[in-house]
């Protein structure tokens, strides 16, 4: 039975903007088009697109899968005994962060202060390296004194709102981006804002020159482009390019 791209993404749970990326890059393309050529997927597309998602459950980049897929020896069979392997790693890598939470929210509600090897242990060598790179280029500027000194002092609820709020952020951005809104629209540059005053609010004084460069480093930086464009595909450019828009905003405000 073939099935249309709006079928699709809402069978998969993707957004059809992604399906049109994959197709775009030669990566899910769809076997048919209907008399009035409409994309039409059929089982074995959908298999591929599956293939692709347990991967990016997995935190594979888009050019990572494709190299997999474009592999001649690739097996389905095999690959899914494969998937299967990572995903039990990774079931078991959740299972002990769980468990180091668990440890956290006890210590905390006892008023015992953990050790810092016990503190940071669940994370491993690739965490504390993240930590000590933004460490060495940033810790001499005053953002990350004046965020080391505010995160200091937060508690469990400031938290869970900090992470409340910053989800309600990307959601908002994500939504704006879907819509087909320029980047120098209003409703991008809000977004955007929103997104800065965040930062002010809880971390350090993020002024628009600031946020621009946080903007550069989300395209120039493959992690922060990874994490922005795993929502949507091109999110992490948008978001650069509505921050410079913001930026004028305010300069032209001021």
């Amino acid at each position: 039975m073939a099935r249309t791209v709006g079928e699709v993404a809402a069978l998969a749970g993707v957004s059809v903007r992604t399906l049109h990326h994959y197709d775009e890059i030669g990566l899910v393309q769809p076997s048919g088009r209907s008399q009035a050529g409409y994309r039409l997927y059929d089982e074995r597309d959908l298999e591929r697109l599956q293939t692709v998602l347990f991967y990016r459950e997995l935190g594979f980049s888009l050019e990572r899968i494709a190299a997999i897929l474009r592999d001649p020896g690739f097996d389905r069979g095999v690959d899914l005994l494969e998937q299967r392997a990572l995903l039990e790693r990774e079931a078991k890598r959740i299972a002990a962060m769980i468990d180091a939470v668990d440890a956290a929210i006890d210590a905390h509600e006892r008023g015992i202060t953990m050790s810092d090897q016990s503190l940071f242990a669940v994370f491993g060598d690739e965490h504390r390296g993240y930590l000590e790179e933004a460490e060495q280029r940033w810790g001499h500027t005053a953002a990350w004194r004046q965020s080391s000194s505010r995160t200091r002092r937060y508690r469990k609820e400031d938290w869970r709102r900090i992470k409340q709020e910053g989800e309600a952020i990307m959601q908002r951005q994500v939504e704006v981006f879907r819509s087909g809104a320029a980047p120098g629209s209003s409703d991008a540059m809000d977004a955007v804002e929103a997104h800065r005053q965040h930062i002010t609010t809880w971390f350090y004084d993020c002024s628009p020159q600031a946020h621009e460069g946080l903007g550069e480093l989300y395209v120039s930086d493959p992690r922060f482009t990874a994490y922005y464009d795993d929502h949507e595909p091109g999110l992490a450019a948008f978001v650069r390019d509505a921050i410079a828009a913001n930026a004028e905003r305010v300069a032209d405000r001021s």
